[in-house]
């Protein structure tokens, strides 16, 4: 019995993938006899409930899913790993998380590469190094991707193994015979099928069919699929419904018909036995596999196509016939000359089926089972690189990040500032500091797990804090349940959180529409951040440098970032004694956020000094707040004043979150994982490793408690300490793997010389450039 684990995309997600692994399981299975049994590791997509053979699930852009992903495998005593790889099915750049797995395997692996690229940029080079040399076989689906795989990639020829993309297994039939299941009975059918997007080029064959319906009245275009799913999420519908008014436009609303769904595979067989002629009008040469193209050829369809690579081998030999891109007079003309010609028409499709009979799925099944099962598959060690410090210290399993109470505490408006337990306060009202935390927490939650309601809430908060900004840049708090906004309110650190939650979702817009709408709110508010108290301009200056990852030439934003770091530097410098290396003469509230705000500020101009002070304060504030077993934040009943005593209580939940985020930052600057350790020590505050042992987290409502007290915790659980906990949440889920990847990366053969040397080869990587926080019994503000 072999036991494979299959690392991809799987139904019900609607991909070409899925549908690919799924058919192979089903067809190696069939192969083997009974001695396979499958186990899928899925890459998860939105909410998909799944069902057996999937084991496990992957959350695409979460770190720490890979290398659990990885262990999960390992202790599945697997024969063998088999990856269907497609470079935007994983996180990371470039797709490089999938390493994070790899790397940690003890079985062989065997990858099918749907994609290989001939002008790869220096990430997806060494992404698809990474890749093929933690394989111990790849699997390419025509002979252009070995040429690629040797002359670009410089894999091995022992280890490249061609396996053609599998082709449903139907009889050459009479496409009148299928017509009358879809009322298309004495028509002349074309068809189109797959997943609807721009790049698809349905535009050219619409163009088309003016010239077409002189020629042959009957003629009806079917286009089948559903809108690709990424499409969808960025543009609507909006690429559909430009194609029906081009129909609209051309007058041929008769002679095309959309199903917009995605079919199962009994409904597309008897739409590919209905159709005459299949048409692949794509727009791009580079496209190295064509599922739908494959299916076709293999049932027998007169085929007619744009020369992207893989048209051009599938179609060779008079297998089909290929049209120049973008040319609709050509594409007009060969079909209607098939349509018009029966001994063209039908040559063009006893060859294409009689060449896809060495490519059905029956016989890819066996292929593949054959690799399986080879007898003398080699034994593989995982990258041995060792614990970090931050996997040793601690062991509390983080919470799944949850969104049920902040649903619970957020209503139309926004967030309600505070709770009676878990019962929003609705005397309380709302404020810009608690919406603005929410924009932050939701931006970062929706870029490790991309959950519409994540969306919904992150467009609530932005909405209520857009709404708190002025038209002069200025910024109000405080809003009662009637949404009437304060008089005369007291001095907060509103306008600073806004400007950090607008560059948040700038840096990582879950579209590209929220940019030019962001990035006007911050620009009317930025010139006011050197008249903000220390710690507003602390949040500002996160805000800028999130603003300058997106537009990193921004010459203004530049300039009021480096105003605002001066003025820290100058806090510290005035406030500072040989024992107290602070920036106010008190530790008070949020205290991480103004080392972090420099260490932030440090990396984006690359300023040493900042960063010294950075450290300096960092280090300062850990020795004040870490007795070397757990963290004991300064309390808001007395704070600390130099030369004072300390408060002890109340601690807060905001305190953890600001240390929590510094250390990440301190690690980012220094790659000391020393901050590694003590972030996850700070967090576990969150889980009772506290002075009082009792957890801030509760398990059951999934909020957190106000604030940690002499005599236990205030039970309320508001808005703030419910943000803290999901922020510094999301912040441990990101940094939990920073170690191993680097690790990793020390174990690749990939040295610094290795991209000088791809430029001596015939095919050139092309380098690009991107841009790539309630309660009553504490103060909410000082």
């Amino acid at each position: 019995m072999k036991k494979v684990v299959f690392i991809s995309s799987f139904p019900p997600r609607r991909c070409g993938i899925a549908t690919f692994t799924s058919d192979l399981i089903r067809n190696t299975a069939a192969a083997a006899n009974e001695q396979f049994e499958p186990l899928v590791v899925s890459m998860r997509s939105d909410e998909q409930k799944y069902e057996d053979p999937v084991k496990f699930e992957i959350h695409e852009d979460v770190k720490s899913d890979y290398i659990c992903a990885a262990d999960y495998i390992n202790f599945s005593h697997v024969d063998l790993i088999s990856v269907q790889h497609e470079f935007g099915l994983f996180g990371g750049e470039a797709g490089n998380y999938l390493g994070l797995l790899l790397n940690r395997l003890k079985a062989p692996v065997i990858t099918t590469l749907h994609t290989v690229l001939d002008e790869p940029t220096p990430a997806y080079y060494k992404s698809m190094l990474e890749l093929c040399e933690a394989s111990y076989k790849v699997i390419t689906m025509n002979k252009r991707g070995i040429e690629m795989l040797q002359d670009i990639y410089d894999v091995p020829v022992s280890k490249i193994k061609l396996i053609p993309h599998g082709i449903p297994d139907l009889p050459f039939v009479d496409s009148n015979y299928y017509k009358h299941k879809f009322g298309l009975e004495n028509r002349r059918t074309i068809l189109t099928f797959g997943l609807l997007s721009k790049n698809k080029g349905i535009e050219t064959m619409l163009k088309a069919m003016p010239e077409i319906i002189k020629s042959e009245p009957s003629v009806m275009y079917i286009v089948l699929g559903m809108t690709h799913p990424n499409v969808l999420k960025l543009e609507g519908e909006s690429y559909r419904f430009s194609l029906q008014q081009m129909i609209k436009d051309l007058a041929i609303e008769d002679n095309v018909i959309f199903y917009n769904r995605f079919v199962n595979d009994d409904e597309l067989h008897n739409f590919l036995c209905a159709a005459d002629i299949y048409v692949t009008p794509y727009q791009q040469e580079k496209q190295l596999t064509s599922g739908t193209l494959s299916f076709a050829v293999g049932t027998g369809k007169a085929v007619i196509s744009t020369p992207y690579w893989a048209a051009q081998e599938l179609l060779a030999d008079g297998r089909g016939k290929l049209v120049q891109f973008g040319n609709e007079v050509q594409m007009a003309n060969e079909i209607t000359h098939i349509l018009k010609n029966n001994s063209s028409f039908y040559s063009l499709r006893r060859k294409a089926y009689d060449y896809g009979r060495s490519r059905t799925w029956p016989r890819i099944g066996h292929a593949y089972w054959r690799l399986f099962n080879a007898k003398r598959l080699p034994v593989r060690l995982a990258s041995k690189s060792p614990l970090s410090p931050s996997k040793m210290i601690s062991n509390i399993q983080v919470p799944e990040p949850s969104l049920y109470h902040l649903k619970k505490i957020t209503d139309d408006t926004g967030l309600y500032q505070h709770a009676k337990f878990t019962i929003p306060n609705r005397q309380e009202g709302y404020c810009t500091d608690d919406n603005a935390r929410g924009v932050i927490a939701m931006s970062r939650y929706y870029a490790q797990y991309p959950n519409p309601e994540a969306l919904e809430l992150l467009d609530k908060y932005l909405s209520f804090i857009i709404h708190s900004q002025n038209k002069d840049g200025t910024v109000r708090n405080f809003m009662n349940f009637d949404r009437t906004w304060w008089k005369n309110e007291p001095r907060n650190d509103a306008f600073g959180r806004m400007l950090w939650a607008f560059g948040t979702v700038m840096a990582s817009p879950p579209s590209p529409s929220y940019l030019s709408i962001l990035k006007d709110c911050f620009d009317q508010s930025v010139e006011l951040v050197q008249k903000q108290m220390p710690k507003g301009m602390a949040y500002s200056i996160i805000g800028m440098c999130n603003y300058l990852k997106h537009f990193p030439g921004a010459s203004e934003i530049k300039r009021q970032l480096e105003l605002a770091a001066d003025g820290l530097v100058i806090q510290y410098n005035e406030n500072k004694y040989p024992d107290w290396q602070w920036f106010e003469d008190a530790l008070t509230y949020d205290n991480g956020i103004l080392p972090h705000a420099l260490f932030v500020a440090g990396m984006t101009c690359d300023n040493k000094h900042y960063l010294e002070i950075a450290e300096k304060t960092c280090e300062f504030l850990i020795e004040n707040t870490y007795n070397s077993k757990h963290f004991s934040f300064v309390g808001c009943n007395g704070w600390y004043v130099r030369g004072q005593k300390r408060a002890s209580f109340d601690q807060q939940p905001i305190d953890a979150a600001s240390t929590v985020m510094m250390l990440r930052a301190a690690y980012d600057a220094t790659n000391n994982e020393k901050y590694l350790t003590l972030q996850r020590k700070a967090f576990d505050w969150f889980l009772g490793r506290n002075d009082l042992r009792i957890p801030l987290y509760d398990f059951r409502t999934k909020g957190c408690y106000d604030a940690l007290m002499h005599n236990g915790v205030n039970l309320n659980q508001g808005a703030e300490s419910m943000l803290s906990f999901l922020i510094s949440l999301l912040s441990i889920v990101e940094s939990y793997s920073i170690s191993h990847t680097t690790k990793n990366e020390q174990n690749i053969s990939l040295n610094k010389n290795l991209i000088a040397e791809i430029t001596k080869k015939k095919t050139k990587p092309v380098i690009t450039q991107t841009s790539n926080q309630a309660a009553k019994s504490k103060p909410k503000q000082v």
